[in-house]
């Protein structure tokens, strides 16, 4: 096994580059290094994303509606950028050293961050706008970190799950239970993140509730370059075209070419390649890339069965990206408007103790860590003596039942949000919008905690579904396409967001999102994401129930 920095495509077919002699002690070892840069990462990250709309509200002045349209554009920006970062990994720079470079970029955009919270005042009142230099520094600063994240976040995470071979069957159990215990601890670091940093940034310093997630990504970067010796790297493939992106976007080059080619000829073709398949007409269209056309030019060949297999499976991923937006799109709300509505709510959870409205976002982290032991140790023994997956059930059926959760969460969110508009009105204190409404926090735990079980079966089985369904040497990219879907969903939320404050803060009404929460109607905005969830559900089942595995020998 390899012990320098080098780390090189996974070849597709061929998984001997593996080392199959460390133990599952080493595996494990290897792993946890892995998983603790996450940790320190995702602390980073929700140290500044999970009170950033207080931030905006606050210190840079803007209105509600503006401040949760930013938060999600940032969001959403950030977790589609990997999807550069994972290209650049798989094709040119590796896994380890992209994480390298990502993590020095993700380093300096937090210490920008940090300089540009120096630059305001750090005074509970705040009287007067920044200037636009410190607008745009502040956000110059964020963006940054979201390009250090697009290098980050894909490739940290497939690295990880390289370390198990899927072609061996109990390391295939492993890499399954791998993703479970990865989401358990990045929570652990959500969980210290939103507890500890969200408190001083809101009663202590700006600043220092900036600088400190700076400090754990320079912990993160050098705990990652320390447990380098411990890796598991791959082989590069041996074929003259290495590059992933070439050698299946050739397949759909060739296929285009080949269009005016008779069904008999592809028939035969077909069966050649593949005479045990199950449907040789399907996606016939790529199939046609294996024949090449009579005025082809010298020296040209057909494209191999396998890269046809894997440019199919790509296009089997889009349906089900697709639907699973309307899982995103609800999401995004936890970070804002979540937020917001503790704002105006009694915070004493205890005598002469006031908590800070974002740190309600640990109690999604907390039922995480809560559920997921009991799904790893008792659903998914439970569930192999059953289905005898050896996952418990397939990862389209986690994303599922994720996706109902995630409807009952905007539903619940619905019902609170009526029945603190009611206080609200009871007591007289519509027009009061800086007035303490008489109702406790504690009302928005349920739906938290629900988001929380949601994330546990959709967001896990994601993570698996997209790894483990692209082409081998492509695993950063299916990392990127799980994280793409949470920020065009992000966007999507931002874009309704401000399509709905447009429509109905004209002519002088009531915006669903108006700065005063007591004359806005989050309510019916948390109904409008249950019944896009639902449809989206609904379309998700109706696509999942055609959907063909992309096959893995030796499991």
């Amino acid at each position: 096994m390899a012990s320098s920095g080098k780390e090189c495509v996974i070849d597709a077919v061929d998984h001997r580059g593996f080392d199959a002699r460390r133990s599952k002690t080493g595996r494990w070892r290897a792993a946890w290094f892995i998983i603790g840069v996450e940790v320190a990462e995702r602390f980073a990250h929700y140290g500044i994303g999970s009170n950033l709309i207080s931030y905006l509200t606050g210190p840079l002045c803007q209105s509600t509606a503006v401040a949760a349209a930013n938060v999600n554009a940032w969001s959403g920006i950030s977790t589609i950028l990997p999807v550069l970062g994972a290209f650049v990994a798989d094709a040119f720079l590796g896994r380890y050293r992209t994480i390298i470079i990502a993590s020095l970029v993700y380093v300096l955009g937090l210490a920008f961050l940090t300089l540009s919270a120096f630059m305001i005042p750090n005074t509970t009142e705040v009287t007067s706008s920044p200037s636009s230099f410190v607008n745009a520094f502040f956000f110059f600063s964020l963006y940054l970190v979201a390009i250090g994240q697009s290098g980050h976040k894909p490739c940290v995470q497939a690295f990880g799950a390289d370390q198990f071979d899927e072609k061996n069957l109990q390391e295939y159990s492993d890499r399954s239970s791998f993703f479970n215990w990865w989401f358990l601890t990045i929570c652990a670091g959500i969980s210290l993140a939103i507890l500890v940093v969200v408190y001083i940034q809101e009663y202590v310093s700006w600043a220092l509730g900036f600088g400190i997630p700076c400090v754990f990504m320079v912990i993160s970067l050098a705990l990652f370059v320390f447990g380098r010796r411990s890796y598991r790297y791959s082989k590069r493939r041996q074929e003259e075209e290495a590059n992933p992106f070439t050698r299946i976007g050739r397949v759909f080059f060739v296929a285009f070419k080949n269009q005016s080619l008779s069904s008999s000829e592809l028939c035969i073709a077909e069966l050649e390649a593949n005479p045990s398949q199950d449907s040789p007409e399907e996606l016939s269209c790529l199939n046609k890339a294996l024949l090449v056309p009579n005025d082809c030019l010298d020296g040209e060949v057909a494209c191999k069965s396998g890269d046809v297999e894997d440019a199919t499976a790509l296009i089997r991923l889009i349906p089900v990206w697709l639907t699973t937006l309307s899982y995103a799109i609800p999401y995004a709300q936890y970070m804002t408007f979540f937020t917001k509505q503790g704002v105006t709510m009694e915070r004493t959870m205890f005598p002469g103790v006031e908590i800070p409205p974002a740190s309600l976002q640990a109690l999604i982290s907390l039922s995480i860590i809560v559920f997921v032991p009991i799904y790893d140790r008792v659903l998914v023994p439970m569930g192999k003596t059953i289905t005898k997956d050896p996952r418990g059930i397939t990862t389209l059926k986690r994303i599922g039942t994720g996706m109902v959760l995630a409807t009952l969460t905007m539903v619940v969110a619905a019902l609170v949000e009526s029945k603190r508009l009611k206080t609200a009105k009871e007591h007289g204190l519509i027009d009061q919008p800086n007035t303490t409404v008489p109702k406790s926090i504690w009302w928005l735990f349920p739906q938290y905690i629900l988001l929380g079980l949601a994330d546990v079966h959709t967001l896990v089985g994601m993570q698996e579904f997209f790894y483990s369904q692209v082409p081998t040497e492509m695993r950063s990219i299916g990392m990127a396409l799980y994280l793409s879907a949470f920020g065009v969903g992000s966007l999507l939320s931002s874009l309704l967001i401000s399509l709905i404050d447009l429509t109905t803060g004209r002519d002088a009404g009531d915006s669903w999102f108006n700065s005063n929460l007591n004359r806005a109607h989050l309510d019916y905005f948390y109904w409008l994401l249950a019944v896009v969830s639902a449809v989206g559900f609904f379309t998700f089942l109706f696509i999942s129930r055609s959907y063909i595995y992309r096959r893995v020998d030796g499991v």
